[in-house]
This record gives C-alpha cells, sequence and structure tokens, in this order.
C-alpha cells in the first residue's frame, strides 16, 4: 500500500507523519477536561477521582440463570451490571408466543413478567449497583423499565434512589433489526420520550436513553455515522421533549450514548472526543440552557461485536484489549469488554471473566488513569478529532435538510446509509483489501476446537412459569390495567405510569407490547 492510499477505517486520508497541529487546536480552543466543547473529556478530573465503570454484560436463559453470572462478575470486582435480554423479551413477545419458540433465552435472558424481574436481580443491591438494561427497542423498553420499576417498589426500595440506563433507542425500533409489526417512527420516537419525561420527574438518577451509536456501527454504520446519527438522536429527543414543555436543563443531563470501539485505534480515539465536541456544538446552538453539564456527552462503550471471528478466536482477545484502550484514551465512562467467544456463542464463564480481567488490568497496571486525555495535542489525533467532526457536522446537515432523523428515517435515508457503508466493508474484507487475521490472512487448516457454552434450555422453563402466573393472578385487574395503557396510547398521555400498574397487576411483556403493536404497529421499513 502506498503512502497516498493509507487512510482510517472511515476513508480520511493519512499523511505519512504530521509536523504542526491542525488551526485552532490550542488549549484555547480545545478547553480544559470537564469544560465546553468537552473535546478533552466529560469530567475535570476523570479517571484520576473516579475510574470508569466496570460494566460487564451478561444474558442468557432464564433470569436464575443469569442472576448467577451477574452475582459472579460483582463478586469478582464488576463495578455496575450491565444486563442484555433475548430477542422475544427485545421484541415484546412472551416466551410462550409461537413467534418466541426458537429464541427464548438465547443471546440474552428471557423475561416476561415481574417475579422474573425479581429473580433478576435477587442478591444484587439494587441502591449501590447501577443496572443497564439493554432494550432499545421502545416497543419493549419502556415495559420491561416499567417491570423493573414494580419489582424495586415490592423489594421497598424508591425509584428515586435507583441509577442505572435504559437504551429505549426508537432507532433499534426502525431502522437497526426487523420483526413482525414494526412501530412507525414517530411512535416509536413518542415511547422513548416518555420514559424520558417519567424518569425526569420520577427518577431523577437514571439515564431514559441511551442513543445506540454501538447497534448503528454494528448495522454497518462507520465511525462518521455513528457520531451523526446519535447527535441527531439527541436533536430529535430534545425536540420532542420541547414539544411537551420541558426546558432543556431539565432534562438534558441524564441523556447518554452508547458508542462503538473498533479496530482503528486513532480513529476510535479521535471519534469519542469529536463525538463530545459535535454533541456539545450541535445541541448548544439549537436549545437555550444555563448549566454547561446539559450539552456533555456521557458515554457506555462496548468493544465490537462485529469485529470478532470465530476463528481462531482466542485473538479476539488481543482485538477487545486494543478497542478497550481507544475506549479509555478517548475518556469513556463506562466500558464492557467483549469476550473472546462470543462469535461463537454466549460466553462461558471463564471467557466472561477473562474480559473483565482485561479491563482490570487495564485500569489497575498499565498508568492510563494517571492523566487525562493523554493523547492531546498529538499532530495525528487532533487532525482526525477535526476531520472527524467535520464529516460528521455535514451529515447532520443533510439530515436537518430532510426535515430531521424521523423524516430521515420514514424516507429510507439512514437504512441506505447504514446499507451502503455494511456493503462495502464487506467488499474490502472479501477482497482482502480489510485484513482480518484468521479469516482472509493468516489462516490455519486445523484450529484446535474451542470450548463453546452452552446455555441449559429456557423455552420449557418460562412457559411454565408463564402458565402458573396466569393461573392466579387477578384477570381484572389486568385487563382494567391494560384497557388504561390502551386510553394512554389513544390520548397521547404518557404511558409509563399504566405500564408499571400493569407490570404490578401481572400483565406480561407481550400483554402490554401489544397494545403498541396493535395502534401502531403497520410500518414498514423503505427498503424492505
Amino acid at each position: 500500500m502506498t503512502d497516498e492510499h493509507r487512510h482510517t477505517a472511515s476513508g480520511i486520508p493519512l499523511a505519512p507523519y504530521y509536523t504542526a497541529p491542525p488551526p485552532g487546536t490550542g488549549h484555547e480552543s480545545l478547553g480544559g477536561p470537564g469544560e465546553p466543547p468537552f473535546t478533552r473529556g466529560s469530567y475535570h478530573s476523570t479517571y484520576r477521582e473516579f475510574p470508569w465503570t466496570v460494566r460487564p454484560l451478561a444474558g442468557f436463559g432464564t433470569a436464575a440463570d443469569t442472576n448467577a453470572r451477574l452475582r459472579m462478575l460483582l463478586k469478582e470486582g464488576a463495578t455496575a451490571v450491565n444486563t442484555v435480554f433475548d430477542y422475544p423479551t427485545n421484541r415484546g413477545y412472551d416466551s410462550d408466543d409461537p413467534v418466541a419458540s426458537a429464541d427464548v433465552g438465547l443471546g440474552g435472558v428471557a423475561v416476561d413478567c415481574v417475579e422474573d424481574m425479581l429473580e433478576l436481580y435477587e442478591g444484587v443491591d439494587l441502591e449501590s449497583v447501577s443496572v443497564s438494561l439493554v432494550l432499545s427497542h421502545p416497543v419493549a423498553a419502556g415495559v420491561i423499565l416499567a417491570m423493573y420499576f414494580a419489582a424495586a417498589r415490592e423489594r421497598g426500595i424508591r425509584l428515586e434512589t435507583l441509577s442505572g440506563t435504559l437504551q429505549n433507542d426508537f432507532m433499534m425500533e426502525t431502522v437497526v433489526l426487523t420483526a413482525p409489526q414494526i412501530l412507525d417512527p414517530g411512535f416509536a420516537l413518542r415511547l422513548a420520550v416518555d420514559v424520558v419525561e417519567y424518569c425526569t420527574a420520577e427518577v431523577p438518577r437514571w439515564h431514559p436513553v441511551s442513543f445506540a451509536g454501538y447497534n448503528y456501527r454494528e448495522a454497518g454504520a462507520d465511525a462518521v455515522l455513528e457520531i451523526a446519527l446519535v447527535v441527531a438522536n439527541a436533536i430529535a429527543t430534545a425536540r420532542s421533549m420541547e414539544a411537551r414543555g420541558h426546558p432543556f436543563d431539565a432534562y438534558a443531563r441524564r441523556l447518554s450514548g452508547f458508542l462503538a470501539a473498533g479496530n482503528d485505534l486513532i480513529e476510535e480515539t479521535a471519534k469519542f472526543r469529536a463525538a463530545r465536541r459535535v454533541y456539545h456544538r450541535e445541541l448548544s446552538r439549537r436549545f437555550p440552557s444555563h448549566d454547561p453539564a446539559s450539552t456533555r456527552l456521557r458515554f457506555h462503550v462496548q468493544t465490537s461485536g462485529s469485529t470478532l471471528t470465530a476463528r481462531q478466536p482466542l485473538n479476539n482477545v488481543a482485538r477487545a484489549t486494543v478497542q478497550a484502550l481507544a475506549a479509555i484514551l478517548g475518556g469513556a465512562q463506562s466500558l464492557h469488554v467483549s469476550a473472546y467467544d462470543e462469535a461463537l456463542g454466549i460466553p462461558t464463564p471463564e471467557a466472561a471473566l477473562t474480559a473483565l480481567r482485561t479491563q482490570q488490568i487495564l485500569l489497575q497496571e498499565n498508568g492510563l488513569a494517571h492523566s487525562i486525555d493523554p493523547l492531546a495535542g498529538s499532530y495525528l489525533i487532533e487532525h482526525v478529532t477535526d476531520e472527524l467532526d467535520a464529516r460528521a457536522t455535514a451529515i447532520l446537515d443533510e439530515i436537518e435538510a430532510l426535515g430531521g432523523l424521523v423524516a430521515a428515517v420514514e424516507a429510507g435515508w439512514v437504512h441506505a446509509r447504514m446499507l451502503d457503508q455494511a456493503y462495502r466493508t464487506t467488499c474490502l474484507t472479501d477482497t482482502g483489501e480489510r485484513p482480518v487475521i484468521g479469516v482472509n490472512c493468516c489462516t490455519m487448516e486445523n484450529e484446535p476446537p474451542l470450548k463453546v457454552f452452552s446455555p441449559p434450555p429456557a423455552e420449557e422453563r418460562q412457559a411454565h412459569k408463564l402458565a402458573d402466573l396466569r393461573a392466579r393472578r387477578d384477570h381484572r385487574a389486568v385487563t382494567a390495567a391494560l384497557d388504561e395503557l390502551t386510553v394512554c396510547v389513544t390520548q397521547g398521555t404518557n404511558t409509563m405510569p399504566a405500564l408499571i400498574a400493569a407490570a404490578t397487576a401481572r400483565a406480561t411483556v407481550g400483554e402490554c407490547a401489544q397494545v403498541f403493536r396493535t395502534a401502531h404497529g403497520h410500518w414498514r421499513q423503505p427498503l424492505t
């Protein structure tokens, strides 16, 4: 490869070396850590005072299965937990629904009712442990959060003491994944904003939305599009809250992001810096604010699952470590390191523990927490940061010209951009221009077998639990609660109080989600 053809993963050209900083990258323009435009970090002290949150992800089988894994991770040093739910739960189907039969407890934990939620976090101190609920789809995100809140109340915990995050991203419902009866984009955003509005008033320590740049990236977006869509989603959410009469400063500090860490160490480090700057600038100029923290982007990072390989899977330890390093150098607030066997299935306990130890080694052995924004001032880092900023801003201008993010989704613009970038990445891998060790180069004829984790079957156990629930619950109370939820949907009032009441009455995930699908589940993605 000649020098003139070297570029970052997003296509930013790179010179052989740099001899001067880009214009405007002195201390006065960059600002200090914790100061606008937040290029150098979200907080003044960053890791010197508060290390990033070690938040490993877990979820498989039934609530009891996942509870054992969560408690193991906390015992071994995790400082928070990140719970992923199976496909039926994410899409709002009960485990005994015929649609769910092939996926119960696979790729995440099966949760159908409050009893499952109580079992999932049994023995976890919810008042001191921050919990992330990995449910981006608004069709089920609000339902599961309502069950989490109902379970907390039944444990005697006040909602205002809870801390954690719900992904709750309307683009996951309308762009990233497909399923029967997709909610239309406007209604999906409305449900997401219902959660923001409710938590602002009732659960002030909770992050009610986490704009899922990670998932955009896994669906094909490059680093530039990832930044632009996260910021565009924040703008759409803030406009919806503004339309409901809420001042920006009342809720903006609780908005958050969920970003990916890919293989390009330089670009990924610069991406986190650029994302904070673009977020601050674009929100500041659109929404009046008296609190500088309102435009401070805070985010969780997960190392990229799509870069992991089933061939020579132990190589993934190196990939995840470098990706985690980028997240730390870029100033992430929270981090999950993917396990080396995730391309094969649910991580074994050994692989999950290795991923946790990777974070602990980076935190405790390598001096990464000693200095804030350690790569600031690097000619290369500042150049790539500026390029990412400029390119993401140009995409934001395109989205605004289309009428905003909801309009861009409805028109198929977002789908087209993601599919185009995913196709180009695939072509580069297929031709070998994008090397993947063990896949298109450095291959082996006889690879040693790797132990694969087989979670215990969950479908039959969940079906028995659901049958028992339906036999003993108060059916009139469930019907009344679901009728009230239907009224909220029809009249346009906030759905969260009705969802919590329905969860408390022992309505199931599928029953609550069906109310949404009946009213607004007939949208078809433009490119399908």
